[in-house]
């Protein structure tokens, strides 16, 4: 089981288990997995850093999507990379997923995977994708990650071991935000100032022409007809950010309040543990996501001017690397890889076409 945090709840279970005991190959590889929202990518890694094999798929979050549509999205990107290894042999398989954040969720997706072991091996280490979100930012044993790219979520760890986290299940957990939640308050809003229910805002015009429409009425006929898919909100956060930043109140009154958010889920991961209570005791917060690397400056300063008044000691960490990067250091570091393996990985991935880190839904 996992540890404890200082509210007493269970934290779930992390499925880590040690790569075979066997002498490694030069041939062999490791495999990183990041399943977000959005987007899939395996990556296959020689020992010496170099990817040799990648793939992407569609969003595989469990928890939004349901097994039975994101095991096959796993199952399919991975078995493209696998496919093209030949002879090499993986010696481990970490795998980081959005929506693992409950004991459940972590049982399921470790029955879901465990087939892969007839082609390679099932994970060695199965867990959120926060994890390698923090791993990708700081090598602290004391840090804080928060994610906000489709949805939102955030942890702590502590040096011995102990772990804050979230549910992280949307509204009936308490949450608020992320790429799609913004998209959608964009809607609800420019619907509101469009039938006189609430304030004018430059979302009213902005919000229809970024789907192809004339009229927000268009807009809320064409989802709730199904001419639109309901996704297309996530293609919202992007105008509500544009709008905010050229002034518009309402647009900026959103911005602000997700500033807010991404500021007390730090806040709170962090005082579970005791952690960054002075200036003295500087600990990372790790931030990264679509909507936190495209480092839009109304909400970076919201962020930054929100944890120095509530955690004294957090050192802010913007991450724009693609999440897939802090997946394989992982992976290679659990096989001994050595410094400069990590560093030519890390540039392989910063070189490679990997995910735009501007784009604002991860």
């Amino acid at each position: 089981m996992g540890a404890l945090s200082r509210t007493g709840e269970a934290e779930p279970a992390r499925v880590s288990r040690p790569p075979a005991p066997v002498a490694p190959d030069a041939t062999d590889v490791v495999l990183a997995v990041d399943g977000g929202g959005s987007k899939t990518d395996v990556v296959a890694i020689a020992l010496d850093g170099t990817i040799v094999g990648h793939a992407r798929g569609p969003g595989s979050n469990p928890q939004t999507r349901g097994w039975d549509l994101a095991g096959p999205i796993l199952d399919d990107v991975r078995a493209r990379v696998v496919g093209e290894l030949g002879d090499r042999r993986i010696r481990t398989t970490h795998v980081y997923l959005a929506g693992l954040d409950l004991h459940d969720e972590l049982v399921a997706a470790e029955s879901a995977l465990a087939h892969w072991e007839a082609d390679g091996g099932a994970p060695h280490v199965l867990d959120n994708d926060l994890f390698a979100l923090l791993r990708a930012g700081t090598l602290s044993p004391d840090a804080a990650a928060v994610v906000c790219g489709t949805g939102i979520n955030a942890l702590a760890v502590r040096a011995d071991g102990t772990t804050a986290r979230f549910p992280a299940i949307g509204d009936i957990s308490g949450d608020w935000g992320g790429g799609a939640w913004l998209g959608n308050r964009a809607l609800w809003h420019a619907a509101r100032a469009d039938d006189g229910r609430g304030p004018e805002t430059a979302l009213t015009a902005a919000v229809p022409a970024a789907v192809g429409l004339h009229s927000v009425r268009e807009v809320t006929e064409a989802i709730h007809f199904g001419r639109l898919d309901p996704g297309v909100v996530n293609r919202l956060c992007p105008v509500l950010f544009e709008v905010a930043g050229a002034g518009d109140r309402v647009a900026r009154s959103v911005v602000e309040r997700q500033a807010e958010e991404i500021v007390l889920l730090a806040a709170v991961a962090l005082e579970r543990l005791g952690l960054g209570r002075s200036s003295a005791e500087a600990v990372p917060v790790v931030l990264g996501g679509g909507v936190l690397a495209a480092r839009h400056p109304l909400l970076v300063d919201g962020v930054v001017a929100g944890l120095a008044a509530r955690v004294p000691g957090a050192v802010p960490t913007w991450v724009t690397d693609p999440p897939v990067l802090g997946a394989g250091l992982a992976a290679l570091e659990s096989v001994g890889a050595d410094d400069d393996a990590l560093d030519r990985y890390r540039e392989a991935v910063r070189s490679r076409a990997f995910a735009s880190t501007t784009a604002l839904i991860r």
